[in-house]
């Protein structure tokens, strides 16, 4: 079976290469945001798929691994992906789009609640910017249909 590449797939080449980042997160409304670095390799897997690799320590918990897998299904006109991490027991499951400039991806993808009760509507956000960093964020849906963003982060290629 031979399937078409598209501008999608090419999207996603756009993320290969070794990255630093920085950024900070809220981890509780009554809590200053914590700062955080670390570092992220990203592979192509053919030219349809990237697998990012990241590490960061976290406080307290050692250093986390994380592990994101993104493509895009022609089927679905979506792009698909997971993500799994060493500090938590939940897969992340993606659907997203990219929006009409083609520089902002949107996935979402539900998991467990802050609060540890139940589930929620959660969306990462990744936007490669035309000076070559890239821009990520997480946000997730209130009660009240309100999305809050708590974790931010900016990207820098390594030479």
């Amino acid at each position: 079976m031979h399937e078409e590449t598209g501008k999608e797939h090419q999207w996603l080449q756009g993320l290969v290469g070794n990255w630093s980042f920085e950024g900070e997160c809220i981890m509780g409304p009554d809590q200053p945001p914590s700062r955080m670095s670390g570092a992220e390799t990203v592979r192509a897997l053919g030219d349809r798929w990237v697998i990012c690799e990241s590490t960061t320590p976290m406080p307290e918990m050692g250093t986390a691994t994380n592990l994101l897998s993104l493509g895009f299904d022609p089927a679905k006109g979506k792009f698909v992906g997971t993500f799994m991490s060493s500090a938590m027991n939940a897969l992340w499951v993606y659907e997203g789009t990219l929006d009409a400039g083609g520089t902002v991806l949107t996935l979402d993808t539900e998991g467990p609640s802050m609060t540890g009760e139940g589930r929620a509507r959660y969306q990462d956000i990744i936007e490669l910017k035309p000076s070559g960093e890239r821009g990520f964020s997480s946000r997730i849906e209130m009660p009240d249909g309100q999305w809050v963003t708590f974790m931010t982060s900016t990207y820098v290629k390594k030479a």
